[in-house]
């Protein structure tokens, strides 16, 4: 099937990233795609707001889901896109959301690792997630989500590929700095390779982010990508291309692990 990456930079306005989001998406659609991906924070940048955050996001979360129903079902594309979903105790999640064509919502997955690195405290302002992974069944794929820094993090993306997925969703708003786009570009690659999945990463590009969006087959070939610049991707994404890998390089069949991976607290307790 046909599947598409949409980069553009959010601004601090739910409205305005939504009227991007759905000129992207016509775009996808006259392509003849039947998934977009966009980036984490496409319902609105936290970088740019400059108060009353949490109080935005209480007030606006339901209505950018819903939204996104109607731009799924206006354009007939499935759409991922990231926002922030408010919590129990202030902090926000980082929370993506899946609609099909129809605009039914299929699934929602909460940024399990936070951005507490680079001299970066996402942590101060974001609660982790709380409810693990997420696959959901779009067209002929499954498509397994993640979240930006979740991809330096291989037991994670190995989890949502035990549980079925066969393309990696990747959102991200990753931050620009020395190595950021070397680390991006070897991560991406790596996550494909070591398990033999098609990858959709959708990156925003913002002045602080570095954008090269981009869409890799099951052997980490990149087979389609963005520079730094407002774009769709579309490219075809088979279950034949996966099955065709698999036969020559059967990583999965072949390893002697199969890591059972529980998700921690910041306390250090496991949970479910």
């Amino acid at each position: 099937m046909k599947i598409a990456v949409g980069q553009f930079a959010p601004t601090a306005h739910t409205a305005e990233n939504l009227q991007t989001m759905r000129r992207l998406a016509g775009e996808a659609a006259a392509s003849g795609a039947e998934l977009v991906v966009f980036p984490e924070e496409a319902m609105l940048s936290e970088h740019l707001v400059e108060e009353g955050f949490e109080q935005l996001v209480m007030d606006g979360w339901s209505g950018f889901v819903q939204q996104l129903s109607f731009l799924a079902a206006e354009t007939g594309v499935a759409v991922i896109a990231g926002g922030y979903e408010s919590s129990a105790d202030g902090r926000p999640y980082n929370t993506l959301v899946t609609v099909d064509a129809r605009g039914a919502i299929l699934g929602t997955y909460r940024k399990l690792h936070l951005y507490d690195a680079f001299s970066n405290r996402e942590s101060d302002r974001i609660r982790p997630g709380d409810r693990g992974i997420t696959v959901v069944r779009i067209g002929e794929l499954s498509v397994g989500m993640i979240t930006c820094y979740d991809l330096r993090f291989p037991e994670i993306c190995r989890a949502v590929v035990d549980a079925g997925a066969e393309l990696l969703a990747v959102p991200a708003a990753w931050f620009a700095g020395e190595h950021k786009v070397d680390h991006w570009q070897a991560l991406l690659k790596a996550r494909a390779i070591e398990n033999t999945v098609w990858v959709a990463a959708a990156d925003t590009c913002a002045a602080h982010t570095i954008g090269r969006s981009a869409v890799l087959d099951p052997l980490g070939v990149v087979v389609a990508e963005a520079g730094e610049d407002e774009t769709v991707l579309t490219t075809e994404a088979t279950r034949e291309r996966i099955d065709e890998v698999r036969e020559v390089v059967p990583v999965l069949a072949n390893r002697r692990f199969a890591p059972n991976p529980t998700i921690r607290d910041a306390a250090g307790t496991s949970g479910d």
